[in-house]
């Protein structure tokens, strides 16, 4: 069973920094790709990065752009969301995910493999 574990969340006044990480493990854990998704009160989940296996691309939605970075350890079998310049907007749970086939996409239901995910509190 792959197991997928986020850390780092917390609470942070609007301009400052977070680093989640999201550790996977279990038995011969192989993807095509990570991502880290979001999801707020009352709306539905939403596509924040994703990181080919490789780490050579990575994607980003318009909203984070140029404010948070995605990065991995293949090694270490982690990857990070560095999110700099936080605003009030980016409060939500944030969820990594983990890909057998569609490596660097913003869809969901593309991801094998879900965290339980870790909350993220920005306040104004």
């Amino acid at each position: 069973q792959v197991q997928l574990v986020e850390s780092g969340g917390g609470l942070v006044q609007a301009g400052g920094s977070l680093r989640l990480s999201c550790t996977a493990s279990g038995p011969t854990f192989s993807s095509n790709g990570m991502g880290w998704f979001r999801q707020a009160p009352g709306k539905e989940r939403e596509f924040v990065a994703a990181i080919t296996r490789s780490g050579s691309n990575t994607y980003y939605a318009d909203s984070v752009k140029g404010r948070f970075t995605i990065s991995g350890d293949n090694a270490k079998n982690v990857v990070y969301l560095q999110m700099n310049s936080l605003k009030p907007e980016d409060t939500a749970v944030y969820y990594c995910a983990a890909t057998a086939y569609f490596s660097g996409s913003a869809y969901p239901n593309h991801y094998n493999y879900w965290g339980q995910g870790t909350q993220v509190t920005v306040s104004a």
